[in-house]
């Protein structure tokens, strides 16, 4: 039984797995959009989200950690010039994956992975309401009650005013 195993194996070793996803991170970072399977884009989308987030701070250490991982000196370079600043507000969700259609060969369900391109721009945070105001500002059954009743009273007299200031001007042309 598989529980709690994070990765998928894909068929292959670690060493051609981890080859695998060195490649298609590369890729990504170079292309800014990659072409694969579902299943690969998913689990490339965890990879490619911890080099990004590397990228957001440029220091020795993390750019070394990138080499490390990312065999391409020019897609490190540009990770760490282009890619990092522009998500440096980003709290995460650097890539967007987008399913396609299946591929002729083996019905392979298949799947575009991006990089996001728009601009962050972060939620508005509610205001935080005090206990006293919220009190005030419910009302009680019975204060609704009340207040309604006094509500239908105040349009009820004010109709009979009106009814009433309507006919006596009537009474006076009369007389």
């Amino acid at each position: 039984m598989r529980h709690a195993k994070a990765f998928r194996k894909f068929g292959r070793t670690a060493a051609h797995r981890k080859a695998m996803f060195r490649n298609l991170a590369t890729s990504l970072l170079k292309n800014e959009r990659v072409e694969t399977t579902l299943a690969k884009a998913k689990d490339l989308r965890r990879v490619s989200e911890k080099l990004i987030t590397l990228a957001k701070v440029d220091t020795l250490h993390n750019r070394r950690q990138a080499y490390a991982y990312i065999p391409e000196k020019a897609v490190v370079h540009k990770l760490f010039a282009e890619v990092g600043p522009k998500f440096e507000k980003r709290p995460g969700g650097y890539t967007r994956v987008l399913k396609t259609a299946r591929r002729a060969g083996d019905a392979a369900e298949m799947a575009i992975i991006e990089l996001v391109q728009e601009e962050y721009k972060p939620k508005a945070k509610k205001k935080a309401r005090t206990k006293k105001a919220d009190e005030s500002t419910k009302a009680t059954p019975k204060k609704a009650a009340a207040e309604t009743e006094s509500a239908e009273k105040e349009e009820s007299s004010a109709v009979v005013e009106a009814v009433e200031s309507d006919a006596a001007p009537k009474e006076d042309e009369a007389k």
